[in-house]
């Protein structure tokens, strides 16, 4: 198995190993440790089934069903990152800067994505480090969220903040909407730490509301600022995808954007979800 750095603080790409066959041990503590590192890694020319899928997610963690999202009608573990090339001047699935599902009590602890068939250009899929964040946060910011919670709401799925039509994902991906369960606060802290023991900042401009101790007004323009920072171009990975890649992410430790820029053109992945413990 090799190791190649995508950039200088952010994502990694793994060649040497081919996941259509079972995963030794050994292959799967390198796996673990490259994403600790690295927060993201890709495999390339892969082309795996959704049972090879799986099996590479279980290096990370057990399947992870997903709320709010319509998964595959065969398959309630995987989801179909669809966007057919009829659907125009609409929004796309993670479209954002976000983490995935920050508002459950216990949010995914990452994903893997699959990618089946992909635009000659576009649909680049772009990660964040939450680690080089955290580590590069003014000095006044860390003073403010060490030790605090942040709290967060499943704004997207609710009914007190409901996002505008013309902004939602297209008609391949179906959404619950409405649900107000999804408006009740979800309190997790402000700075997690991962399994290598660094500290990551974990906030999410979705779904976080304010923070804990404060209104919403008082903590809106701190709110600005970490987001600002955390999505900074150093932190960055940006892959551009090809078919037979997989991806795999930690959502605890990044932060992700999913590029919508190939209208007129299909564009297919296959997404599973692994557990974790609870953020800490």
């Amino acid at each position: 198995m090799h190791l190649d750095k995508l950039t200088g603080l952010m994502g990694a790409e793994i060649s040497g190993i081919d996941l259509k066959n079972p995963i030794s041990d050994s292959d799967a503590s390198q796996l673990r440790a490259a994403l600790d590192a690295h927060q993201m890694i890709v495999l390339r020319g892969q082309f795996l089934s959704i049972a090879d899928q799986k099996r590479l997610n279980a290096v990370f963690g057990p399947l992870m069903q997903l709320p709010y999202v319509t998964p595959m009608a065969d398959d309630p573990d995987v989801i179909a990152v669809l966007k057919e090339a009829d659907e125009q001047n609409t929004g796309v699935f993670g479209g954002e800067w976000h983490s995935d599902f920050s508002f459950l009590e216990n949010p995914p602890a990452g994903s893997v994505l699959n990618a089946v068939e992909i635009p000659d250009v576009g649909g680049d899929t772009v990660w964040s480090s939450q680690v080089a964040a955290y580590a590069s946060l003014p000095a006044d910011l860390k003073a403010i969220i060490d030790g605090r919670k942040a709290v967060h709401v499943g704004k997207p799925y609710g009914v007190k903040h409901a996002p505008p039509k013309e902004s939602r994902s297209g008609a391949s991906i179906q959404m619950v909407r409405g649900d107000p369960k999804a408006d009740a606060e979800t309190f997790h802290p402000a700075v997690v730490t991962g399994a290598d023991g660094r500290k990551a900042l974990f906030v999410n401009p979705i779904y976080t509301t304010r923070l804990d101790g404060m209104t919403v007004s008082e903590s809106t323009p701190i709110l600005e600022a970490l987001y600002k920072h955390a999505a900074r171009p150093d932190f960055s990975c940006r892959l551009k995808w090809q078919a037979g890649d997989v991806a795999v992410w930690d959502n605890r430790m990044s932060l992700h954007y999913a590029t919508n820029d190939y209208d007129g053109v299909r564009r297919l992945l296959y997404r599973t979800t692994y557990a974790g413990t609870r953020p800490v």
